[in-house]
């Protein structure tokens, strides 16, 4: 893989998983779990090189701990990630992984953890960007007022997220 190939390209395998908050594609690379986004979100791949591969161990892996946080039986995804994007999203992207299930954060706290106290605005859109819903909760950060603000998914998937970890 080159650094200039797209998310689309890298991938060697994808699924669809149903969810009770749509259907999510997950998709892979050599390395790890590269996304697993909502049929509608923004940011959605409007196709995948690789070819659909539901008994992938890896995607098969993906898809229990998935179906295992909504049944409320998993609150921390123990996955291997290769999450493609700048250095700078990608640090947005572990901070996020530290945000516990049931615990919302502000953007202005996302960007003080990472060192980048006045990116506010640049994390924001990099917690936009996330590849790989759910399992790196961007869904957890909140504005400075507690509101539900932007998420790529929805605001109503974000609302029941935030609901079934007992956040709101």
């Amino acid at each position: 893989m080159t650094p200039t190939q797209s998310i689309a390209q890298r991938c060697t395998a994808q699924a669809h998983l149903p969810s009770p908050l749509g259907p999510i594609l997950l998709a892979r690379t050599q390395a790890g779990l590269a996304g697993a986004w909502f049929e509608d979100q923004k940011w959605h791949p409007s196709e995948l090189d690789a070819p659909e591969q539901p008994e992938d161990p890896l995607l098969q892996q993906a898809a229990t701990q998935i179906n295992e946080y909504f049944a409320g039986d998993r609150t921390h995804f123990e996955l291997p990630l290769d999450l493609q994007g700048t250095p700078f999203q990608q640090a947005v992207w572990r901070a996020l992984c530290a945000i516990d299930a049931g615990i919302t954060e502000s953007y202005a706290t996302v960007a003080r953890r990472i060192g980048a106290p006045q990116a506010v605005r640049a994390v924001g859109a990099a917690v936009g960007r996330n590849p790989v819903s759910v399992i790196v909760p961007c869904h957890r950060v909140v504005g400075a007022d507690g509101s539900l603000t932007g998420y790529a998914g929805g605001l109503e998937r974000k609302r029941a997220l935030l609901t079934l970890e007992g956040a709101l």
